[in-house]
């Protein structure tokens, strides 16, 4: 048994859970959808107490993280990503998928921020419980975008330094939470090889209805490569005027071709990013400024 499993259990045995039984994953409600989600899928607790005792973090990100507003969300950023997380609910209607890899085939691509505002976007849903874990224990910048502790995190678990509450941590006042690195070790590929990691991934998604792996990119390491094989389904960052075809190419012969759920592509000019949001922009802005709203109309013909 997984030292998830027994961190469930320990939850159950504690008095934190019920134990009210299903006979299949499929007859409960996601997870996150408060008292509908059955307790046990299978034998293993799903809505564990522990979540409810993890440590909570401030929301207090790096001023040059990129990272979308939720006050904000009519802004152009937001909108992209919010309409990724459609695309990406809507699969998840028609087939299993709860975790995913986020990566990119070279460095500089765009692969941390597409995963955060992924992450960020999922969680904005009211229950949608989202973990954004960062895999890539290279080079993580997770905790360096939210300007948190690198410390506890997943190598500190796999190499039994920490027990799994102790690095889960949850955005205060949200459906976030977030795995960072954790310790630098110098053998990231062999780590990621334990049989911890596997059952870790497999579990996860019993307790967080998204699970987004940030990981390192997948023509310099394998270990992108070997996560994509554990996850329900992986994403592909590219950079406009950075990424080759043939670096692209690469990438996607490297992954599962049936693993592959899409494409972002990062780096788009901000006229082309905001033109097409520039009705919406006037609207919501005359909007709060308290103006008529024909105004909008007036702007978009001029």
């Amino acid at each position: 048994m997984s030292r998830v499993h027994d961190a469930l259990r320990r939850a159950a045995q504690a008095g934190e859970l019920a134990t009210e039984h299903v006979g299949h994953a499929g007859a409960a409600a996601p997870p996150g959808g408060g008292s509908s989600v059955a307790s046990v899928i299978d034998g293993v607790p799903t809505n564990p107490g522990f979540l409810d005792s993890v440590q909570e973090i401030a929301w207090a990100p790096s001023p040059d993280s990129l990272l979308i507003d939720p006050t904000r969300p009519h802004e152009a950023p937001s909108e992209e990503f919010r309409s990724l997380r459609t695309r990406l609910n809507h699969m998840q209607t028609l087939q299993p998928i709860h975790s995913i890899v986020v990566t990119s085939a070279s460095p500089a691509e765009g692969k941390s921020f597409a995963a955060m505002n992924l992450a960020l976007a999922e969680a904005q849903l009211a229950g949608n419980r989202t973990l954004l874990a960062d895999f890539d224990f290279r080079r993580p910048v997770i905790h360096s975008l939210l300007q948190i502790s690198r410390s506890p995190g997943i190598t500190d678990y796999l190499l039994g330094k920490a027990p799994l509450e102790a690095i889960i941590r949850k955005v205060a006042n949200s459906n976030l939470y977030v795995m960072t690195a954790g310790e630098a070790v110098i053998n990231p590929l062999e780590l990621l090889n334990l049989r911890e990691v596997k059952q870790l991934i497999e579990d996860l998604p019993q307790l967080f209805n998204w699970v987004i792996l940030d990981t390192p990119p997948l023509l310099f390491a394998a270990d992108a490569n070997l996560l994509s094989t554990l996850c329900h389904g992986s994403i592909l960052v590219v950079r406009i005027g950075a990424t080759t075809i043939d670096a692209v190419t690469r990438a996607m012969q490297s992954l599962c071709q049936n693993n592959v759920l899409g494409i972002v592509v990062n780096g788009a000019r901000r006229g082309e990013l905001y033109s097409k949001y520039t009705y919406y922009h006037s609207y919501y802005q005359q909007k709060e400024e308290g103006a008529d709203e024909t105004e909008p109309e007036r702007a978009r013909s001029e």
